[in-house]
């Protein structure tokens, strides 16, 4: 099983080009799978049968939500997939295996006074160019933490507030940076002496490019100082986003397009809106609503 991962995970990242992130994703999900089925005896791939992995995934509801289960078990299927292309196999066992209904839970986002707190909050940090820069990018353009991490001072047109992300599965797309965003990178950029186009555009404490959990950290850091109800995600700001432009009316084909979602059931998950919302909607729209 384990040279079975190795070449998968190989296939993935020469022939699919995934990211980093899904790379590890994937790897991480197969080997608990794999140090599974070597408690019960079964390393090799042609020994695993549908009920060796219901019994896994019955292992994983102890601990773990619905959507990591069946972001497991779809690693697994893609696993055997690609065995059963191999010539490996003559069946794919997971295929016999449902996956687990999600939760369908709102995704969280912050209101205008809350965010507007959040983006000033660097003001008395020890790098509040660079903070101030990281949250107004992604609260602006709704771009996720990868996109940002990856972008190099050329991917950033501050003239035409205009830059270019490189999303899911290599896929490269160009939003809009607002004027708030724009006057914070400037401001950051020219503190670093104005770096050249290869440099990355985010550097962490250390000169070297951020990763994902400084970012986090910054967010994280942040939150507290506004005295924030709940902790939030750098993923919340891409959540606020998109609320946001629905909310100001914006159609949903063009949040499609400005988050990078392959499809659009993915995107409507942000036609939610508040209770106060729908009873402002009612009281200006229905006839029997009018005092």
């Amino acid at each position: 099983m384990k040279r079975a991962i190795e070449q998968f995970c190989a296939y993935l990242e020469t022939e699919r080009n995934v990211s980093p992130h899904t790379l590890a994703a994937y790897k991480s999900d197969l080997e608990q799978f794999a140090s599974f089925l070597g408690q019960r005896g079964e390393p090799r791939p042609e020994s695993v049968d549908h009920l060796a992995i219901r019994q896994y995934l019955a292992q994983l509801h102890k601990g773990h939500a619905k959507s990591s289960i069946g972001r497991k078990l779809s690693a697994i299927r893609a696993l055997f997939r690609f065995l059963l292309r191999e010539g490996r196999l003559e069946k794919n066992p997971a295929e016999l295996v449902s996956t687990p209904k999600k939760e369908k839970r709102l995704p969280f986002h912050l209101n205008i006074d809350q965010v507007s707190a959040l983006v000033e909050a660097p003001a008395g940090t020890r790098l509040p160019l660079r903070d101030r820069a990281v949250l107004e990018t992604l609260y602006s353009c709704g771009i996720r933490v990868s996109e940002l991490t990856g972008m190099n001072v050329a991917d950033l047109d501050l003239a035409d507030g205009l830059a270019r992300v490189m999303g899911k599965g290599g896929k490269e797309r160009i939003v809009p940076v607002g004027s708030f965003a724009r006057q914070a990178l400037a401001a950051y950029l020219d503190e670093r002496g104005n770096p050249g186009p290869g440099e990355p555009l985010i550097l962490n404490s250390r000169g070297g490019r951020i990763n994902r959990r400084s970012v986090t950290r910054i967010v994280d850091s942040h939150m507290l100082l506004i005295a924030a109800m709940r902790k939030v995600s750098p993923h919340t700001l891409r959540h606020t986003f998109a609320t946001h432009l629905l909310e100001g009316g914006a159609d949903l084909r063009a949040i499609q397009e400005l988050l990078g979602h392959a499809s659009l059931s993915t995107t409507q998950k942000y036609t939610h809106v508040s209770i106060d919302k729908l009873m402002e909607v009612y009281d200006q729209a229905h006839p029997k609503a009018r005092r």
